[in-house]
């Protein structure tokens, strides 16, 4: 098959819950309410490749703010792959960010292992790996530092967020913490916020993501939470493998490898509380 004119598209929603349902399709399990959060987070950061205006390759390249990009949700359709359209649409995608944000702005994404030397080409340097873990939720007594987040939280948990993950970034977070079928909690103690996360419904179970916290204390506390809520069902996490108190909670619960990628960043990697990261966000939007 001859592909001919390949040119960068940006896509529309429609079109961006199309590359959501392949990545279900390939196994991804992305979450139920994926698609609505990532377009508010930046509805011009999807572009794809058509043929004959059908849609056939795409993924994102979100701007937070200039102050920092992320590449993720790279796919090309099943039907057309090994015709190179993969790494132009990925090079044209990392030129197009480049020019979305500041110079000399650091860009991340998630990269399998089998795709890293791709990426490491492209000028991306691995930071640290990140594995997936899952377990089976269960129920436990909730420390009383843990609550449910509400509205009222949420200027305090911006400024939390911001400080762990590098950059401020309200339109994904804002509508992260209220989606349909999710839940977030948050650890106070003495009115401060020390920690939280949020775990949202998937096709196949449950992810966690963020998980930030002060400790690993009041990262086992949230983690916990979480575990209460959905008891029986499939809950995962992403753990930084350069947090090694993450990988201390992963061990301490037993739970079961799935696989690992490698967080890789161009033009350096940001200034980040790592030791507060105990599970990241999204492979997606970072």
């Amino acid at each position: 098959m001859q592909i001919d004119n390949l040119k960068l598209t940006q896509l529309n929603y429609k079109e961006l819950e199309l590359l959501m349902s392949w990545a279900k399709e390939e196994g991804w399990d992305p979450g139920l309410n994926d698609a609505p959060i990532f377009w508010e987070t930046d509805p011009n950061g999807f572009y794809g490749y058509f043929n004959n205006d059908e849609l056939i390759a795409g993924g994102a390249i979100i701007s937070y703010n200039g102050e920092f990009g992320f590449m993720g949700l790279f796919i090309v359709h099943p039907d057309y792959r090994h015709l190179g359209i993969g790494r132009k649409l990925w090079y044209q995608r990392r030129d197009k960010l480049l020019s979305r944000i500041n110079k000399n702005a650091s860009i991340g994404l998630d990269g399998v292992v089998a795709m890293q030397d791709f990426y490491n080409k492209g000028g991306f340097n691995i930071a640290f790996r990140d594995e997936r873990h899952e377990k089976l939720g269960v129920k436990f007594n909730i420390n009383i530092h843990v609550s449910k987040i509400s509205a009222l939280d949420t200027e305090d948990i911006l400024k939390y967020d911001a400080a762990c993950f590098g950059f401020p970034r309200p339109q994904f977070l804002t509508a992260w913490l209220k989606q349909p079928l999710g839940f977030s909690f948050k650890y106070v103690e003495n009115n401060l916020i020390k920690g939280y996360a949020v775990m949202r419904k998937t096709w196949r179970g449950y992810k966690i993501g963020p998980l930030f916290a002060d400790d690993l204390v009041i990262a086992e506390e949230l983690y916990k939470a979480c575990l209460n809520e959905v008891p029986n069902e499939l809950v995962y996490i992403d753990i930084p493998m350069n947090n090694k108190l993450a990988i201390d909670l992963v061990s301490k619960y037993q739970t079961s490898y799935i696989f690992e990628c490698a967080r890789m960043y161009l033009n350096g990697t940001p200034s980040i509380s790592y030791k507060k990261i105990f599970g990241i966000t999204t492979f997606e939007l970072g």
